[in-house]
């Protein structure tokens, strides 16, 4: 499907990254009927999208609570219900095009950490006010219906599951049906005049895009700054397939902390978990040569919250993302840089911001503006 770029070409869109958010862009705007390019310098999707975990989740890394005292519960709510929506947008595009990604409708369940329940109470109670979806388990019902001991957790529907690298693929099958161009290349430098840019590929070649669109993941090029950006490392372990121990329903797991352990299962049965979250180790190889020391350091969680999984690991694995201070994306117009944009999804919401993405800047490059773009700027502070 990728191939060498032979000639200096141009589009109406060019966008960087070939992986789940670069898909889901291309999947959209040739809906809009427009001529889009894409390019990647590996093969799509072996980047973050590969070691992704795929929780589909609506809550965002930040609490609404903690979004609220940054930025007022007004620009909070809007945050969390344009994540909800996202989600069911993005169930609704998978079922639309009927694309075979083992995405599954889950509940999730947000643990509390310590000893005491008061934050997700707290949590709660605001949640009800802004109109989302949950309910507050104690430590005794979540024990009666979940059978997992913890002070208390919020239960919430809304969320999914599904395998990124089939997502990432069904998606870029369809927007190459609609003639999408797909090559080989990496963009080195960015040309902005006023009604386009002059994209140059390392090995010399030349993209006039109208627009572009930057979805390189945590590859940020040199003309993106941000403030409320860094990277970091996760790891994540999964069993072999133990469909007869999974909790109930396959919810969604993770917890109320900083560097929260999050789980799923998959539709085969195995466990997966994943967190050690380090902003401190993001050198790949200094990062893989952690994987098996992290993998010792899950199972040994996964025993701890779930004592009924057969503790059989057969993947480990690591991955290197961005977060962002206040757990949103950055999404919207590159400043200093005019027709360039930003779709990076980040945090445990990857997929459901690069969803948002496409129906924020879709809708930017179709003339119109949301105010979620001024939420997610890249010029923001946090």
């Amino acid at each position: 499907m990728r191939r060498p770029l032979l000639e200096n070409t141009r589009c109406d869109v060019l966008i960087v990254g070939c992986g789940i958010t670069g898909s889901l862009m291309a999947e959209q705007l040739t809906r809009q009927g427009l001529d889009i390019i894409l390019i990647d310098r590996e093969r799509p999707g072996r980047g973050s999208t590969a070691a992704s975990t795929s929780m589909l989740l609506w809550e965002i890394d930040r609490s609404l609570q903690e979004l609220t005292q940054l930025y007022g519960f007004d620009r909070a709510v809007r945050a969390y219900r344009a994540s909800y929506q996202a989600v069911h947008g993005l169930k609704a595009l998978v079922r639309e095009l009927n694309l075979p990604c083992e995405m599954r409708d889950k509940d999730s369940l947000y643990l509390a950490a310590g000893d005491s329940a008061k934050q997700l109470i707290e949590e709660h109670a605001l949640r009800r006010r802004a109109g989302l979806p949950g309910s507050f388990l104690d430590h005794h019902a979540l024990l009666s219906e979940y059978e997992i001991t913890r002070a208390g957790a919020l239960v919430s529907p809304g969320s999914a599951d599904a395998d990124p690298m089939q997502l990432a693929s069904g998606l870029l099958n369809v927007a190459v049906s609609r003639d999408a161009r797909l090559f080989d290349g990496e963009a080195v430098s960015f040309d902005c005049a006023a009604q386009s840019v002059g994209v140059g590929l390392k090995d010399g070649g030349v993209i006039e895009a109208r627009h572009v669109i930057l979805a390189t993941g945590y590859v940020m090029p040199d003309i993106v700054t941000a403030s409320v950006q860094k990277p970091s490392s996760s790891w994540a372990i999964a069993t072999r397939p133990q469909p007869q121990n999974s909790w109930r329903g396959g919810a969604l797991i993770w917890e109320d902390s900083k560097d929260y352990l999050y789980a799923r299962t998959t539709k085969a049965g195995r466990i997966i978990i994943g967190g050690e979250d380090s902003e401190d180790i993001t050198d790949p190889d200094a990062r893989d040569a952690l994987i098996p020391a992290k993998a010792e350091a899950l199972t040994a969680k996964l025993a701890a919250l779930w004592p009924r999984a057969e503790l059989d690991i057969e993947f480990r694995w690591a991955g290197t993302f961005d977060t962002t201070s206040d757990g949103l994306p950055l999404i919207g117009p590159v400043p200093g840089h005019s027709c360039v944009y930003a779709a990076y999804g980040y945090g445990g919401n990857g997929i459901t911001f690069s969803f948002l993405a496409t129906q924020l800047l879709g809708g930017l490059i179709a003339g119109r503006h949301s105010p979620l773009l001024e939420d997610f700027a890249l010029d923001r502070t946090g």
